[in-house]
């Protein structure tokens, strides 16, 4: 993903070419109607100065959400998954401390790189890498997208990781990237079917994933956890493909996909008769409603990135490169 480093000369012309894109010709029907040619036109997402504006825009008010335990200052800037995680954090955090964040550090997200797709149409959207000052040595890695021109830049994915993790992402003599069709059977999963296939791996195993912390091992760690003495544990892993959920892609300098994608998963603990139900963090008990007698379920959204190789590469199974997820609500019974 390139740095952003162009003269200021450069982004004005930048933006004066987008809007010119953006702001097609009108033409009146004998009926009166009228007809908007502009979301056929295939363009830059967003202009680099504009990325980097609603960057700054989404941290400011992160800070003020982050700091007051108050989601209503940043519902603005975030939406889909991410929108729930961070909804139910601050509700948690309102909750066991209702004059706000006795420990707030302001987030500072530096030395970041825009990667912004060239495509047609309604959501437009664009990725950003940062090194943050939270979360050690991994960077956020944040997705924007708008549903409509005028309408704000809104955080729908963020995950944290390694520095180089990511491939090479294609990119035009512009610097622009290129959106993949969700749809497109060109990959070893269509990146619409991701979220899909991915529930379904977990359930039952397969060969669609590649070995890692977040496939095989996972279901190992989950395998264990299932039963333990007066406990038995049951996951349920659902897709979410729709909306501000939607999976989006780009195409990797390789033919590939590097693919976002949303899970909303269920953990139900059942205590034997006679045991109860292990002590829960007082997070949890803050999003939890009903009485834990003897049972709990545990309601999560799971975010993450994934490589999806293009077929006969040599390399038909998908690898989950980073998942991030959070609790956004509990029932007890």
């Amino acid at each position: 993903m390139s740095r952003d480093r162009g003269p200021r000369r450069l982004r004005r012309l930048e933006r004066l070419a987008l809007i010119a894109a953006s702001v097609t010709a009108l033409s009146l029907t004998a009926s009166g109607c009228v007809v908007v040619h502009g979301e056929r036109e295939v363009l830059p997402s967003s202009t680099r100065a504009e990325a980097a504006k609603a960057l700054e825009q989404f941290t400011s008010a992160y800070n003020k959400a982050d700091k007051a335990y108050d989601s209503s200052l940043d519902a603005d800037h975030v939406t889909g998954a991410l929108g729930d995680i961070d909804a139910a954090r601050l509700k948690a955090g309102h909750t066991l401390s209702p004059a706000g964040n006795p420990a707030h550090t302001p987030l500072q997200l530096t030395d970041v790189t825009y990667t912004i797709p060239k495509k047609a149409g309604w959501p437009r959207w664009f990725v950003a890498e940062a090194q943050g000052n939270k979360g050690g040595n991994l960077h956020w890695l944040l997705v924007f997208q708008r549903d409509g021109l005028g309408r704000p830049w809104k955080v729908a994915y963020l995950t944290l990781i390694r520095p180089g993790t990511l491939p090479k992402v294609k990119k035009d003599a512009a610097g622009w990237a290129e959106a993949v069709p969700v749809n497109s059977t060109e990959f070893a999963v269509p990146p619409g079917d991701l979220s899909k296939d991915y529930a379904s791996y977990l359930k039952n195993g397969g060969k669609v994933f590649a070995p890692g912390p977040h496939t095989d091992q996972w279901r190992a760690q989950r395998k264990k956890l299932s039963r333990k003495p007066g406990l038995v544990t049951q996951f349920i892993d659902e897709p979410l493909i729709s909306g501000s959920y939607a999976p989006l892609a780009l195409r990797t300098a390789d033919g590939g996909a590097l693919v976002f994608f949303t899970n909303r998963r269920y953990e139900k603990q059942t205590a034997a008769t006679g045991t109860s139900i292990p002590a829960q963090t007082a997070s949890v008990k803050a999003l939890t409603t009903g009485e834990i007698k003897q049972s709990l379920t545990l309601e999560y959204m799971s975010n993450g990135v994934a490589l999806d190789p293009k077929r006969g590469t040599g390399g038909d199974s998908v690898s989950v490169l980073s998942r991030l997820e959070g609790l956004t609500s509990a029932q007890g019974s």
